[in-house]
């Protein structure tokens, strides 16, 4: 029987007299990334402080490839390699001086933190910074460092907080494909409260509220359980607000611009037949029209309303 590379039963922490999170379970048994959902405050952080053994839990197990992370911090962390939101950089380091204190730290022989410290530059895009001070870089080379020093241990299990925060978005796209290159041989947890960063990257979604997982599937099948509820309209010649509530099905209506808005609707999807029928009768002179899916604040106030138990999908 296939070994679990990650395993969480029942994991619960309380701090002073409120809990963090309840009850989490989780099995993880393949390489690749995996989305880890919530909105600020659900619990995300200090689920994978845990995972990471930077903070003990009140109650529940946390296995690493089979190893009870408490029970054998030490073996268990030597396959864990993590970036929280803040990346622990040095600025006044330069990059090799850097990576070699986390080869360091990582108990890596001596005879093999030079093989080592190149391959995690390589991997990364930062060979050429190597003697470059870390507080000279931009930030999205700085994350590079960041992430670097995740791998530089060829873990097993690499855990990402926010890695794309704050980044430009060249910059979010070039981390983005080093993620994906690396996630290629090992399991990469990716922790966002962006629902686009998750659906861009990650094939399987776990997504965290009120301290509790309330939906576990693929990427596909969340984007099926999501369900459309308005429609963007661009026109030439938008009607009037009342115009667009006599169709049948249409509940109200937010003007965005002088010719776009959003029209609300009942779950009808017949919807958009009726909505174009109407601008060809109207003469509203319908340019685009798209299909929006619910806000993610609306899928977590939707999905924390079920019975506590993680939403599963039939396969």
């Amino acid at each position: 029987m296939k070994e679990s590379i990650i395993k969480i039963e029942h994991l619960s922490h309380k701090y002073s007299s409120s809990w963090a999170i309840r009850d989490i379970n989780m099995e993880i048994d393949h390489t690749g990334i995996v989305g880890l959902l919530g909105s600020n405050g659900a619990g995300k952080s200090t689920t994978m402080n845990i995972l990471c053994g930077v903070l003990n839990q009140t109650e529940g197990k946390v296995f690493i490839d089979g190893i009870d992370i408490r029970e054998q911090p030490e073996m268990a962390k030597r396959q864990i390699g993590f970036l929280p939101q803040t990346p622990p950089l040095y600025m006044d380091l330069t990059v090799d001086e850097y990576l070699r204190y986390c080869a360091e730290l990582r108990w890596i022989p001596k005879d093999k933190i030079k093989a080592a410290m190149e391959a995690a530059k390589e991997r990364c895009g930062i060979t050429h910074f190597s003697g470059r001070l870390i507080g000279n870089l931009s930030g999205g080379y700085r994350q590079r460092v960041g992430i670097a020093q995740a791998i530089i241990h060829h873990p097993k299990v690499v855990v990402l907080d926010e890695p794309t925060n704050g980044l430009d978005p060249n910059q979010i796209i070039e981390v983005r494909a080093l993620i994906k290159e690396i996630a290629l041989d090992r399991l990469v947890i990716f922790s966002s409260h962006i629902l686009t960063e998750v659906q861009v990257l990650c094939k399987d979604i776990k997504m965290i509220e009120g301290g509790r997982i309330v939906f576990a599937d693929t990427m596909d099948a969340f984007n099926n359980y999501v369900e459309p509820h308005s429609l963007l309209l661009t026109m030439e010649n938008p009607p009037s607000r009342e115009e667009l509530l006599k169709i049948e099905g249409a509940t109200s209506v937010e003007l965005l611009t002088d010719r776009q808005l959003r029209l609300y609707f009942s779950g009808d999807q017949e919807i958009t037949e009726r909505v174009i029928a109407a601008s060809m009768n109207g003469g509203w002179k319908l340019r685009e029209i798209t299909l929006d899916k619910s806000a993610l604040d609306e899928i977590f106030k939707q999905l924390s309303g079920k019975s506590g138990q993680a939403v599963q999908l039939p396969k």
